[in-house]
């Protein structure tokens, strides 16, 4: 068995994307993939996340043994209700333990704060300063975390 560190990358965008920016996507997630990272993880929960699943689905089918893994803040309908169809998606899906009991209006910033904390390249894609995209980017920036970003800088 390797002692090779399994690297991880995350991605965080707005719900909605009004530009094209899937060469700039697939360039970021080429990155990660040359850094080493075969764990992408995703919060599946606007169209940027539907956007980054697509590139990396895209990618393992040149590279197989990269994992798409869903992280979700709490227990969803959509888990209960379509669960065959996202294990389709991803090959995981997980709610952190860490995130149990907590509050369902901070959860997300929490899980955002999870995925930062368990990777080490982030993808990012902001085109306003506020909101949990850019509040995770800024917080990966802090982390001295290996950031890749487009979109509005970010101070």
């Amino acid at each position: 068995m390797s002692d090779k560190k399994i690297k991880a990358c995350c991605g965080f965008g707005h719900r909605e994307v009004f530009e094209i920016i899937d060469y700039k996507l697939t360039n970021a997630i080429d990155n990660a993939l040359a850094y080493g990272c075969t764990v992408f993880y995703t919060g599946a929960m606007g169209k940027f996340d539907e956007l980054f699943s697509s590139v990396v689905r895209l990618r393992k089918k040149t590279c197989p043994e990269i994992k798409l893994i869903c992280v979700k803040p709490y227990m969803t309908k959509e888990i209960n209700e379509y669960g065959d169809y996202l294990y389709a998606l991803y090959d995981d899906i997980i709610i952190p333990t860490e995130l149990a009991g907590i509050y369902y209006k901070s959860a997300i910033k929490k899980r955002n704060r999870w995925l930062v904390d368990h990777s080490d390249f982030i993808i990012g894609y902001t085109i306003r300063n506020y909101g949990g995209a850019y509040e995770a980017i800024k917080y990966a920036m802090k982390s001295n975390k290996i950031v890749v970003k487009f979109g509005n800088p970010i101070n």
